[in-house]
């Protein structure tokens, strides 16, 4: 039998506004200090120099962090020419200089060419395993690192302020893999200098927006004055992009005890034309997720039950 775990049952997601300097585990342990939580993580690290915004998955809502993770991403950022670092932002070691600034003109002729699908090579000091270990760890131990480049996707790459000759910043909206580290260093390259990210934020990730986002002083006072549930959105946030289906209580039912629920049933209630084989559903009933389950051989089957 299982040890229980400490805290409360809570289920839902916060959005956190993290500060520079700490890490993204730093911020969800003190969230689940600070709402009593028996059970939390995060939908898409954020490094230790980045702030932004930071999806907290509480109870059941862990159990949809991966589709949080596909989501499209936004970021701003600020890149500083002339210096290469080991680790492509403000936090590492200079290796590299040049005296080369690029120019408005050239910037904005540049951009083009990394938006689409376009290959990246992750940063050195990256989560990116290389025979078994982390391109981070064997990057402190100054081993020699060959890390293959990556098909990635951006979206959106613009210019968007110039505030001296040594910074720009930058709006992007990028697909799930992107490195924005890889993306500053390759544009200066481009640009025939060097170059690092000197700040960084994330405003957007799938559902979650910069707006909805609290800093964790705001979290330490609203958690003493008011339940956790009142501030939680509802574990179906992070499933905006993937249908919802009503079952009745006896569907739902048989869907919580793991088992699949017949599709040709469910039809005879709903219009399914436009869901077809394997497409990924949210099972819900009575307004809440019962299961995240998948349509095949004319079956709605379980994938992760949700126990809400």
């Amino acid at each position: 039998m299982g040890r229980k775990r400490r805290g409360d049952a809570i289920h839902g997601w916060l959005v956190i506004d993290k500060p520079a300097g700490v890490t993204s585990a730093f911020v969800v342990n003190k969230a689940r200090r600070l709402l009593n939580a028996a059970k939390a993580g995060h939908g898409g690290t954020l490094d230790p120099l980045a702030t932004g915004v930071l999806p907290l998955a509480f109870g059941e809502a862990t159990k949809t962090v991966s589709y949080i993770m596909d989501g499209t991403k936004k970021y701003r950022f600020t890149v500083r020419w002339g210096e290469a670092r080991d680790t492509d932002d403000a936090d590492g070691a200079v290796i590299q200089t040049s005296d080369v600034r690029p120019s408005t003109d050239a910037i904005e002729a540049a951009l083009p060419e990394f938006v689409g699908n376009i290959e990246q090579i992750p940063p050195d000091y990256s989560a990116v395993k290389v025979d078994g270990a982390r391109a981070y760890a064997l990057a402190r131990e100054n081993k020699e690192l060959v890390l293959e480049p990556r098909t990635i996707r951006i979206d959106a790459f613009r210019l968007t302020a110039e505030p001296d000759a040594d910074h720009a910043v930058f709006e992007v909206v990028s697909g799930k893999g992107a490195y924005m580290r890889s993306l500053a260093r390759d544009l200066a390259m481009r640009l025939g200098t060097y170059g690092h990210i000197s700040e960084l934020r994330r405003t957007g990730l799938g559902p979650f927006e910069e707006a909805q986002a609290i800093s964790l002083d705001k979290l330490e006072q609203i958690g003493h004055s008011a339940p956790a549930a009142e501030i939680l959105l509802p574990v179906e946030t992070a499933l905006d992009d993937i249908p919802a289906l009503a079952l009745t209580e006896d569907e739902a039912r048989r869907m919580q005890c793991g088992q699949a629920v017949s599709a040709l049933k469910v039809a005879r209630r709903i219009p399914l034309k436009e869901i077809g084989q394997g497409a990924v559903i949210c099972a819900m009933a009575e307004g809440k997720p019962v299961a995240l389950a998948r349509f095949e051989g004319g079956e709605i089957r379980p994938i992760r039950v949700l126990n809400i």
